[in-house]
Protein backbone atom coordinates (compact mmCIF):
# COMPACT_ATOMS: atom_id res chain seq x y z
CA UNK A 1 0.00 0.00 0.00
CA UNK A 2 3.03 2.15 0.69
CA UNK A 3 3.36 2.51 -3.29
CA UNK A 4 -0.67 4.31 -3.56
CA UNK A 5 -0.87 7.54 -3.00
CA UNK A 6 -2.27 8.28 0.51
CA UNK A 7 -4.00 10.29 3.23
CA UNK A 8 -3.17 10.43 6.87
CA UNK A 9 -5.83 10.93 9.30
CA UNK A 10 -4.43 11.82 13.10
CA UNK A 11 -7.15 10.28 15.29
CA UNK A 12 -7.82 13.00 18.02
CA UNK A 13 -10.30 10.35 19.91
CA UNK A 14 -13.39 11.51 17.49
CA UNK A 15 -16.65 8.99 17.29
CA UNK A 16 -15.79 9.59 13.44
CA UNK A 17 -12.58 9.38 12.42
CA UNK A 18 -13.24 5.77 11.08
CA UNK A 19 -16.01 7.43 9.36
CA UNK A 20 -13.38 10.21 7.50
CA UNK A 21 -11.21 6.86 6.84
CA UNK A 22 -14.03 5.31 4.79
CA UNK A 23 -15.28 8.24 3.01
CA UNK A 24 -11.31 9.21 1.77
CA UNK A 25 -11.67 5.09 0.57
CA UNK A 26 -14.88 5.71 -0.90
CA UNK A 27 -13.14 7.79 -3.51
CA UNK A 28 -10.06 4.86 -4.03
CA UNK A 29 -7.28 6.96 -2.22
CA UNK A 30 -5.80 4.75 0.50
CA UNK A 31 -6.42 6.32 3.95
CA UNK A 32 -4.26 5.26 7.48
CA UNK A 33 -4.98 6.61 10.65
CA UNK A 34 -2.05 7.42 13.04
CA UNK A 35 -2.50 8.41 17.18
CA UNK A 36 -1.95 12.31 17.06
CA UNK A 37 1.63 11.88 18.76
CA UNK A 38 3.18 9.82 15.65
CA UNK A 39 6.82 11.33 15.07
CA UNK A 40 6.73 13.73 12.63
CA UNK A 41 10.03 11.86 11.24
CA UNK A 42 8.46 8.53 11.33
CA UNK A 43 5.02 10.04 9.69
CA UNK A 44 7.41 11.25 7.11
CA UNK A 45 9.16 8.06 6.44
CA UNK A 46 6.13 7.59 3.72
CA UNK A 47 5.16 11.04 2.82
CA UNK A 48 1.40 11.52 2.64
CA UNK A 49 -0.23 13.81 -0.01
CA UNK A 50 -2.22 14.95 3.09
CA UNK A 51 -3.39 14.79 7.06
CA UNK A 52 -6.81 15.15 7.95
CA UNK A 53 -6.99 16.26 11.88
CA UNK A 54 -10.25 14.39 13.39
CA UNK A 55 -12.72 15.70 15.91
CA UNK A 56 -12.82 14.97 19.55
CA UNK A 57 -14.49 14.95 23.04
CA UNK A 58 -12.01 17.02 24.58
CA UNK A 59 -11.31 20.81 24.73
CA UNK A 60 -8.39 22.99 23.67
CA UNK A 61 -8.42 24.69 26.17
CA UNK A 62 -7.75 21.87 28.79
CA UNK A 63 -6.36 18.77 26.54
CA UNK A 64 -3.37 16.97 27.00
CA UNK A 65 -3.20 15.90 24.20
CA UNK A 66 0.15 15.10 22.68
CA UNK A 67 1.24 16.17 18.95
CA UNK A 68 3.53 17.57 17.16
CA UNK A 69 3.06 21.37 16.25
CA UNK A 70 5.40 21.59 13.30
CA UNK A 71 3.29 19.46 11.07
CA UNK A 72 2.05 22.80 10.47
CA UNK A 73 5.25 23.98 9.00
CA UNK A 74 5.31 21.39 6.82
CA UNK A 75 3.75 22.35 3.15
CA UNK A 76 1.31 19.35 2.82
CA UNK A 77 -2.34 20.30 2.63
CA UNK A 78 -3.88 19.86 5.99
CA UNK A 79 -7.51 19.87 7.00
CA UNK A 80 -8.47 20.22 10.43
CA UNK A 81 -12.40 18.89 11.36
CA UNK A 82 -13.99 20.56 14.70
CA UNK A 83 -11.28 19.81 17.01
CA UNK A 84 -8.69 19.25 14.33
CA UNK A 85 -9.66 23.18 12.96
CA UNK A 86 -9.60 24.45 16.78
CA UNK A 87 -6.43 22.97 17.05
CA UNK A 88 -4.98 24.51 14.19
CA UNK A 89 -6.11 27.91 15.58
CA UNK A 90 -4.81 27.62 18.51
CA UNK A 91 -1.45 26.46 17.28
CA UNK A 92 -0.99 29.84 15.93
CA UNK A 93 -1.84 31.68 18.89
CA UNK A 94 -5.51 31.79 18.07
CA UNK A 95 -8.16 31.56 20.56
CA UNK A 96 -11.24 29.43 21.52
CA UNK A 97 -13.97 29.63 23.72
CA UNK A 98 -16.83 27.69 25.53
CA UNK A 99 -20.09 28.01 24.12
CA UNK A 100 -23.02 28.77 26.48
CA UNK A 101 -24.99 26.75 24.10
CA UNK A 102 -23.00 24.63 21.40
CA UNK A 103 -24.12 24.24 18.27
CA UNK A 104 -25.95 20.33 17.35
CA UNK A 105 -27.59 18.51 14.80
CA UNK A 106 -27.99 19.92 11.08
CA UNK A 107 -26.84 24.02 10.56
CA UNK A 108 -27.32 26.15 7.94
CA UNK A 109 -23.71 27.94 7.35
CA UNK A 110 -22.85 30.61 4.80
CA UNK A 111 -19.78 30.45 2.71
CA UNK A 112 -17.72 33.25 1.38
CA UNK A 113 -16.41 33.30 -2.85
CA UNK A 114 -12.93 31.94 -2.22
CA UNK A 115 -13.39 29.19 0.11
CA UNK A 116 -11.38 26.40 -1.63
CA UNK A 117 -12.99 23.43 0.30
CA UNK A 118 -16.45 25.10 -1.20
CA UNK A 119 -15.31 24.90 -4.87
CA UNK A 120 -18.61 24.55 -6.86
CA UNK A 121 -20.72 25.34 -4.02
CA UNK A 122 -23.72 27.26 -3.58
CA UNK A 123 -23.29 30.30 -0.64
CA UNK A 124 -25.07 28.68 1.22
CA UNK A 125 -25.04 24.93 2.43
CA UNK A 126 -26.50 22.40 5.24
CA UNK A 127 -23.78 21.20 7.70
CA UNK A 128 -23.84 18.81 10.80
CA UNK A 129 -22.67 20.26 13.73
CA UNK A 130 -21.65 19.02 17.29
CA UNK A 131 -19.02 20.73 19.44
CA UNK A 132 -19.83 22.70 22.26
CA UNK A 133 -16.54 25.02 21.85
CA UNK A 134 -16.12 27.56 18.89
CA UNK A 135 -12.93 29.87 17.47
CA UNK A 136 -12.42 33.13 19.72
CA UNK A 137 -9.84 35.00 18.22
CA UNK A 138 -8.85 34.09 14.41
CA UNK A 139 -5.06 33.05 14.40
CA UNK A 140 -3.21 35.55 11.87
CA UNK A 141 -2.61 34.81 8.19
CA UNK A 142 -5.86 32.88 8.47
CA UNK A 143 -9.05 34.03 7.23
CA UNK A 144 -12.81 33.28 7.59
CA UNK A 145 -14.54 31.46 4.85
CA UNK A 146 -17.94 30.26 5.92
CA UNK A 147 -20.36 30.99 9.22
CA UNK A 148 -23.23 29.50 10.55
CA UNK A 149 -26.48 31.23 10.95
CA UNK A 150 -25.70 31.92 14.57
CA UNK A 151 -22.59 33.75 13.29
CA UNK A 152 -20.08 31.31 14.70
CA UNK A 153 -16.89 30.70 12.48
CA UNK A 154 -17.51 27.59 10.92
CA UNK A 155 -14.70 26.93 8.27
CA UNK A 156 -11.29 29.23 7.71
CA UNK A 157 -8.30 28.42 5.39
CA UNK A 158 -4.54 30.03 5.71
CA UNK A 159 -3.61 32.95 3.89
CA UNK A 160 -0.75 31.23 2.15
CA UNK A 161 -0.01 27.20 3.35
CA UNK A 162 -2.58 24.66 2.22
CA UNK A 163 -4.07 24.56 5.28
CA UNK A 164 -8.25 24.17 5.77
CA UNK A 165 -10.49 23.69 8.78
CA UNK A 166 -13.84 23.03 8.76
CA UNK A 167 -16.02 23.29 12.58
CA UNK A 168 -18.41 20.86 11.05
CA UNK A 169 -18.32 17.35 10.20
CA UNK A 170 -18.08 16.87 6.35
CA UNK A 171 -18.14 12.70 6.67
CA UNK A 172 -21.70 12.08 7.85
CA UNK A 173 -24.15 11.98 5.96
CA UNK A 174 -26.08 14.60 7.16
CA UNK A 175 -23.59 17.28 6.06
CA UNK A 176 -25.60 17.61 2.61
CA UNK A 177 -22.19 18.06 0.13
CA UNK A 178 -19.86 16.67 2.75
CA UNK A 179 -18.84 14.33 0.23
CA UNK A 180 -17.75 17.07 -2.69
CA UNK A 181 -16.23 19.30 0.58
CA UNK A 182 -13.84 15.85 0.87
CA UNK A 183 -13.24 15.46 -2.62
CA UNK A 184 -11.75 18.96 -3.23
CA UNK A 185 -9.36 18.37 -0.47
CA UNK A 186 -8.52 15.58 -2.19
CA UNK A 187 -7.81 17.40 -5.24
CA UNK A 188 -5.65 19.86 -3.47
CA UNK A 189 -3.87 17.25 -2.36
CA UNK A 190 -3.29 15.51 -5.80
CA UNK A 191 -3.86 12.41 -4.54
CA UNK A 192 -4.60 9.98 -7.15
CA UNK A 193 -7.23 7.64 -6.44
CA UNK A 194 -5.97 4.16 -7.06
CA UNK A 195 -7.11 1.79 -4.11
CA UNK A 196 -10.03 -0.29 -4.39
CA UNK A 197 -11.78 -3.37 -1.56
CA UNK A 198 -9.62 -6.61 -4.16
CA UNK A 199 -6.05 -3.96 -2.71
CA UNK A 200 -7.76 -4.42 0.79
CA UNK A 201 -8.29 -8.33 0.22
CA UNK A 202 -5.00 -8.74 -0.99
CA UNK A 203 -3.39 -6.82 1.53
CA UNK A 204 -5.15 -8.31 4.48
CA UNK A 205 -4.51 -11.71 2.89
CA UNK A 206 -0.75 -11.18 3.16
CA UNK A 207 -1.20 -9.92 7.02
CA UNK A 208 -2.48 -12.90 8.05
CA UNK A 209 0.13 -14.97 6.07
CA UNK A 210 2.77 -13.13 7.76
CA UNK A 211 0.51 -13.83 11.51
CA UNK A 212 0.07 -17.49 11.11
CA UNK A 213 3.44 -18.61 9.62
CA UNK A 214 3.10 -22.19 10.22
CA UNK A 215 0.57 -21.62 13.02
CA UNK A 216 -3.57 -22.31 12.82
CA UNK A 217 -6.47 -20.58 13.62
CA UNK A 218 -9.74 -21.11 15.25
CA UNK A 219 -12.25 -18.35 13.73
CA UNK A 220 -15.27 -17.55 15.94
CA UNK A 221 -17.93 -17.65 13.27
CA UNK A 222 -21.49 -16.80 14.30
CA UNK A 223 -23.24 -16.72 10.58
CA UNK A 224 -23.44 -13.25 10.41
CA UNK A 225 -21.90 -11.37 7.90
CA UNK A 226 -18.79 -9.67 9.84
CA UNK A 227 -17.51 -13.18 11.06
CA UNK A 228 -18.21 -15.20 7.76
CA UNK A 229 -15.91 -12.36 5.92
CA UNK A 230 -12.95 -12.88 8.56
CA UNK A 231 -13.59 -16.85 8.20
CA UNK A 232 -13.18 -16.85 4.34
CA UNK A 233 -10.45 -14.54 4.84
CA UNK A 234 -8.08 -16.84 6.74
CA UNK A 235 -9.56 -19.59 4.94
CA UNK A 236 -8.52 -17.91 1.32
CA UNK A 237 -5.32 -16.48 3.10
CA UNK A 238 -4.22 -20.33 4.97
CA UNK A 239 -6.33 -23.15 3.18
CA UNK A 240 -8.77 -25.33 4.91
CA UNK A 241 -6.25 -27.10 7.32
CA UNK A 242 -5.13 -24.53 9.11
CA UNK A 243 -8.46 -23.04 9.63
CA UNK A 244 -11.37 -24.30 12.26
CA UNK A 245 -14.33 -22.55 11.97
CA UNK A 246 -16.00 -22.43 15.41
CA UNK A 247 -19.63 -21.71 16.32
CA UNK A 248 -20.98 -21.44 19.62
CA UNK A 249 -24.67 -21.31 19.97
CA UNK A 250 -25.12 -19.43 22.64
CA UNK A 251 -29.09 -19.74 23.48
CA UNK A 252 -29.02 -16.00 21.98
CA UNK A 253 -29.46 -16.94 17.98
CA UNK A 254 -32.07 -16.45 16.33
CA UNK A 255 -34.48 -19.68 14.50
CA UNK A 256 -32.17 -21.92 12.72
CA UNK A 257 -29.13 -19.84 12.27
CA UNK A 258 -26.78 -22.60 14.10
CA UNK A 259 -27.96 -24.96 10.71
CA UNK A 260 -27.25 -21.95 7.72
CA UNK A 261 -23.69 -21.61 9.30
CA UNK A 262 -22.99 -25.23 9.13
CA UNK A 263 -24.10 -25.43 5.30
CA UNK A 264 -22.55 -22.56 4.37
CA UNK A 265 -19.02 -23.38 5.88
CA UNK A 266 -19.32 -26.79 4.50
CA UNK A 267 -20.36 -25.71 0.92
CA UNK A 268 -17.31 -24.10 1.15
CA UNK A 269 -15.19 -26.98 1.81
CA UNK A 270 -14.09 -26.08 5.43
CA UNK A 271 -14.11 -29.16 6.88
CA UNK A 272 -12.02 -28.32 10.19
CA UNK A 273 -15.49 -27.51 12.18
CA UNK A 274 -16.35 -27.16 15.79
CA UNK A 275 -20.01 -26.35 16.45
CA UNK A 276 -20.49 -25.92 20.58
CA UNK A 277 -24.00 -25.97 21.92
CA UNK A 278 -23.43 -23.58 25.25
CA UNK A 279 -27.09 -22.80 25.54
CA UNK A 280 -27.48 -23.93 28.82
CA UNK A 281 -24.03 -22.32 30.37
CA UNK A 282 -25.11 -18.53 28.80
CA UNK A 283 -28.32 -18.58 30.58
CA UNK A 284 -26.74 -19.79 33.00
CA UNK A 285 -24.41 -17.12 33.88
CA UNK A 286 -26.91 -14.13 32.70
CA UNK A 287 -29.42 -15.42 34.93
CA UNK A 288 -30.53 -12.12 37.24
CA UNK A 289 -28.47 -10.01 35.39
CA UNK A 290 -29.98 -7.00 33.86
CA UNK A 291 -27.26 -4.32 32.91
CA UNK A 292 -26.80 -3.97 29.41
CA UNK A 293 -22.70 -3.40 29.94
CA UNK A 294 -22.56 -6.96 32.22
CA UNK A 295 -24.83 -8.19 29.91
CA UNK A 296 -22.33 -7.91 27.19
CA UNK A 297 -19.30 -8.37 29.44
CA UNK A 298 -20.76 -11.83 30.69
CA UNK A 299 -21.61 -13.06 27.17
CA UNK A 300 -17.87 -11.86 25.84
CA UNK A 301 -16.08 -13.26 28.81
CA UNK A 302 -18.01 -16.96 28.41
CA UNK A 303 -17.56 -16.60 24.56
CA UNK A 304 -13.76 -16.38 24.94
CA UNK A 305 -14.00 -19.38 27.71
CA UNK A 306 -15.45 -21.72 25.79
CA UNK A 307 -12.74 -20.98 22.78
CA UNK A 308 -10.06 -21.83 24.93
CA UNK A 309 -11.68 -24.51 26.24
CA UNK A 310 -12.24 -25.80 22.31
CA UNK A 311 -8.63 -24.63 21.38
CA UNK A 312 -7.01 -27.00 24.49
CA UNK A 313 -8.42 -29.76 22.93
CA UNK A 314 -5.95 -29.27 19.84
CA UNK A 315 -2.37 -30.68 20.19
CA UNK A 316 -0.34 -28.04 21.52
CA UNK A 317 2.96 -29.38 19.84
CA UNK A 318 1.75 -29.01 16.39
CA UNK A 319 1.43 -25.56 16.01
CA UNK A 320 0.32 -22.07 17.71
CA UNK A 321 -2.75 -21.09 17.74
CA UNK A 322 -4.44 -18.33 17.04
CA UNK A 323 -8.28 -17.31 16.85
CA UNK A 324 -10.17 -14.85 14.74
CA UNK A 325 -12.95 -12.88 15.21
CA UNK A 326 -15.06 -10.52 12.88
CA UNK A 327 -14.22 -7.26 14.77
CA UNK A 328 -15.30 -3.92 12.65
CA UNK A 329 -14.17 -0.37 13.00
CA UNK A 330 -17.33 0.65 14.17
CA UNK A 331 -16.83 -1.86 17.12
CA UNK A 332 -13.83 -0.94 17.98
CA UNK A 333 -14.57 3.05 17.86
CA UNK A 334 -17.97 2.56 20.60
CA UNK A 335 -15.81 0.70 22.63
CA UNK A 336 -13.27 3.63 22.74
CA UNK A 337 -10.71 1.98 20.93
CA UNK A 338 -9.88 5.18 19.10
CA UNK A 339 -5.98 5.16 17.58
CA UNK A 340 -5.06 8.14 19.61
CA UNK A 341 -6.77 6.36 22.57
CA UNK A 342 -8.70 9.54 23.37
CA UNK A 343 -12.25 8.19 22.69
CA UNK A 344 -14.93 7.61 24.78
CA UNK A 345 -16.83 4.38 25.38
CA UNK A 346 -20.30 4.68 23.88
CA UNK A 347 -20.95 1.02 24.54
CA UNK A 348 -18.55 -2.16 24.96
CA UNK A 349 -18.33 -4.95 22.57
CA UNK A 350 -17.88 -8.02 23.28
CA UNK A 351 -15.58 -9.12 21.13
CA UNK A 352 -13.35 -6.02 21.93
CA UNK A 353 -13.06 -4.91 25.83
CA UNK A 354 -13.19 -8.00 27.78
CA UNK A 355 -9.91 -8.46 30.11
CA UNK A 356 -9.41 -11.59 28.53
CA UNK A 357 -9.59 -10.36 24.65
CA UNK A 358 -7.62 -7.56 25.04
CA UNK A 359 -5.08 -9.92 26.72
CA UNK A 360 -4.67 -12.01 23.77
CA UNK A 361 -4.56 -8.74 21.48
CA UNK A 362 -1.46 -7.72 23.34
CA UNK A 363 0.48 -11.24 23.41
CA UNK A 364 -0.62 -10.85 18.89
CA UNK A 365 -2.92 -14.16 19.44
CA UNK A 366 -5.86 -12.21 17.52
CA UNK A 367 -6.44 -11.75 13.98
CA UNK A 368 -9.19 -9.37 13.24
CA UNK A 369 -9.30 -8.90 9.74
CA UNK A 370 -12.22 -6.13 9.73
CA UNK A 371 -10.92 -4.58 12.07
CA UNK A 372 -10.22 -1.63 9.76
CA UNK A 373 -12.96 -1.45 7.46
CA UNK A 374 -16.65 -0.89 7.74
CA UNK A 375 -20.35 -3.08 7.67
CA UNK A 376 -20.48 -2.23 3.82
CA UNK A 377 -17.02 -2.93 3.20
CA UNK A 378 -17.12 -6.25 4.62
CA UNK A 379 -20.16 -6.63 2.22
CA UNK A 380 -18.18 -6.19 -0.18
CA UNK A 381 -15.61 -8.26 0.49
CA UNK A 382 -18.19 -11.54 1.03
CA UNK A 383 -19.41 -10.45 -2.06
CA UNK A 384 -15.57 -10.80 -3.47
CA UNK A 385 -14.81 -14.43 -2.01
CA UNK A 386 -17.99 -15.71 -3.46
CA UNK A 387 -20.31 -15.50 0.08
CA UNK A 388 -24.12 -15.96 -1.31
CA UNK A 389 -25.91 -12.39 -2.00
CA UNK A 390 -28.53 -13.59 1.09
CA UNK A 391 -26.52 -13.94 3.67
CA UNK A 392 -24.17 -11.20 2.11
CA UNK A 393 -26.88 -8.62 2.81
CA UNK A 394 -28.07 -10.01 5.63
CA UNK A 395 -28.80 -7.27 8.03
CA UNK A 396 -26.46 -6.78 10.84
CA UNK A 397 -26.64 -9.22 13.51
CA UNK A 398 -24.78 -8.27 17.65
CA UNK A 399 -22.53 -10.30 18.72
CA UNK A 400 -24.49 -11.41 21.90
CA UNK A 401 -27.45 -11.64 19.78
CA UNK A 402 -30.58 -11.45 21.22
CA UNK A 403 -29.06 -11.28 24.69
CA UNK A 404 -29.29 -7.17 24.14
CA UNK A 405 -32.29 -7.33 22.36
CA UNK A 406 -34.45 -8.13 25.53
CA UNK A 407 -34.04 -5.04 27.85
CA UNK A 408 -33.23 -6.41 32.08
CA UNK A 409 -32.86 -10.17 32.94
CA UNK A 410 -32.74 -12.38 29.94
CA UNK A 411 -34.61 -16.00 30.26
CA UNK A 412 -36.12 -18.42 28.17
CA UNK A 413 -39.67 -17.83 28.03
CA UNK A 414 -38.65 -14.12 26.74
CA UNK A 415 -36.06 -15.45 24.34
CA UNK A 416 -39.07 -17.88 22.95
CA UNK A 417 -41.47 -14.69 22.86
CA UNK A 418 -38.45 -12.56 21.19
CA UNK A 419 -37.74 -14.83 18.14
CA UNK A 420 -41.27 -15.56 17.35
CA UNK A 421 -41.44 -11.66 17.38
CA UNK A 422 -38.22 -10.70 15.31
CA UNK A 423 -39.14 -13.57 12.85
CA UNK A 424 -42.61 -12.44 12.06
CA UNK A 425 -41.33 -8.87 11.65
CA UNK A 426 -38.61 -9.71 9.31
CA UNK A 427 -41.12 -12.05 7.22
CA UNK A 428 -43.43 -9.47 6.57
CA UNK A 429 -41.10 -6.86 5.39
CA UNK A 430 -39.53 -9.27 3.12
CA UNK A 431 -42.62 -9.81 2.02
CA UNK A 432 -43.29 -6.15 1.35
CA UNK A 433 -40.06 -6.21 -0.69
CA UNK A 434 -38.65 -3.50 1.81
CA UNK A 435 -35.62 -6.01 3.53
CA UNK A 436 -33.23 -4.62 0.69
CA UNK A 437 -34.22 -1.55 1.45
CA UNK A 438 -33.35 -1.17 5.12
CA UNK A 439 -29.89 -1.38 6.29
CA UNK A 440 -31.06 -3.48 9.47
CA UNK A 441 -34.10 -4.05 11.16
CA UNK A 442 -34.75 -5.82 14.31
CA UNK A 443 -36.92 -6.72 17.33
CA UNK A 444 -36.68 -5.66 20.91
CA UNK A 445 -38.33 -6.70 24.06
CA UNK A 446 -39.20 -4.47 26.66
CA UNK A 447 -40.28 -6.35 29.37
CA UNK A 448 -42.58 -3.93 30.84
CA UNK A 449 -46.50 -4.35 31.66
CA UNK A 450 -48.85 -2.37 29.99
CA UNK A 451 -52.39 -2.56 29.82
CA UNK A 452 -54.18 -3.64 26.78
CA UNK A 453 -58.23 -4.83 26.32
CA UNK A 454 -58.11 -8.69 24.57
CA UNK A 455 -61.45 -10.49 24.12
CA UNK A 456 -63.19 -8.01 26.14
CA UNK A 457 -61.28 -8.26 28.90
CA UNK A 458 -58.31 -6.25 30.64
CA UNK A 459 -55.06 -7.27 30.08
CA UNK A 460 -50.74 -7.11 31.12
CA UNK A 461 -48.53 -8.03 28.51
CA UNK A 462 -44.78 -6.89 27.48
CA UNK A 463 -43.92 -4.34 24.86
CA UNK A 464 -41.90 -5.28 21.22
CA UNK A 465 -40.19 -2.55 19.91
CA UNK A 466 -39.53 -2.33 16.22
CA UNK A 467 -36.71 -0.86 15.42
CA UNK A 468 -35.54 -0.28 11.05
CA UNK A 469 -32.49 2.03 10.09
CA UNK A 470 -31.17 3.28 6.79
CA UNK A 471 -27.50 3.55 6.70
CA UNK A 472 -24.84 3.28 4.85
CA UNK A 473 -21.82 2.21 7.49
CA UNK A 474 -23.96 2.00 11.02
CA UNK A 475 -21.72 5.13 11.89
CA UNK A 476 -24.70 7.12 11.48
CA UNK A 477 -28.64 6.57 10.36
CA UNK A 478 -31.91 7.74 9.96
CA UNK A 479 -35.21 5.38 10.55
CA UNK A 480 -37.03 3.73 8.22
CA UNK A 481 -39.92 5.31 6.87
CA UNK A 482 -42.18 1.81 6.58
CA UNK A 483 -45.72 2.27 5.12
CA UNK A 484 -48.07 2.54 7.63
CA UNK A 485 -50.16 -0.54 6.40
CA UNK A 486 -47.28 -2.78 6.57
CA UNK A 487 -46.41 -1.35 10.39
CA UNK A 488 -50.25 -1.98 11.51
CA UNK A 489 -50.11 -6.05 9.47
CA UNK A 490 -46.89 -6.32 11.97
CA UNK A 491 -48.23 -5.16 15.12
CA UNK A 492 -51.34 -7.61 14.16
CA UNK A 493 -49.71 -10.44 13.70
CA UNK A 494 -47.58 -9.96 16.57
CA UNK A 495 -50.03 -8.84 19.22
CA UNK A 496 -52.43 -11.91 17.91
CA UNK A 497 -49.58 -14.48 17.15
CA UNK A 498 -46.93 -14.07 19.98
CA UNK A 499 -48.41 -14.48 23.49
CA UNK A 500 -47.67 -12.65 26.25
CA UNK A 501 -47.32 -9.60 24.46
CA UNK A 502 -50.23 -6.64 23.73
CA UNK A 503 -48.47 -3.35 22.61
CA UNK A 504 -45.93 -3.23 19.76
CA UNK A 505 -44.54 0.61 18.94
CA UNK A 506 -41.59 1.76 16.40
CA UNK A 507 -38.60 3.24 17.23
CA UNK A 508 -38.19 6.61 15.32
CA UNK A 509 -34.70 8.25 16.75
CA UNK A 510 -31.70 8.59 14.30
CA UNK A 511 -28.37 8.38 15.11
CA UNK A 512 -26.93 10.38 16.73
CA UNK A 513 -28.43 11.17 19.00
CA UNK A 514 -28.83 7.34 19.44
CA UNK A 515 -27.59 4.21 18.78
CA UNK A 516 -29.45 1.48 16.49
CA UNK A 517 -29.07 -1.22 18.81
CA UNK A 518 -31.20 -0.08 22.40
CA UNK A 519 -28.60 -2.29 24.64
Amino acid sequence: MQKLDRIVILDFGSQYTQLIARRVREMHAFSEILPPDTPLEKLMEHPPKGIILSGGPNSTEDSNISFDPALFELDLPILGICYGMQLMNTSHQGTVQALEQGEYGKQKISLSSQGALFKGMDSEEIVWMSHGDSIDTLASNYQVVAKSDDGLIAAIQHNELPQYGVQFHPEVTHTQNGKEILKNFLDLCDCQGKWTIENYIGEVKQEIRDQVGNGRVVSLVSGGVDSTAATFLCYEALGSDKVYPLHIDSGLMREGESAQVRELLETHGMHNLVFVDATDEFLSALKGVSEPEEKRKIIGELFIKILDREIEKLDPHDAQTYFCQGTLYTDLIESGKGCGKHAAVIKSHHNVNPPIVEEKRRKGLIIEPNAKIFKDEVRQVCEKLGVPHHLTWRHPFPGPGLGIRILGEITPELLLVLRKADQIYLDEIRSAGLYDEIWQAFAVLIPVNTVGVMGDKRTTGNVVGLRAVSSTDGMTADFSHIPMDVLSRISSRIINEVEGVNRVVYDVTSKPPGTIEWE
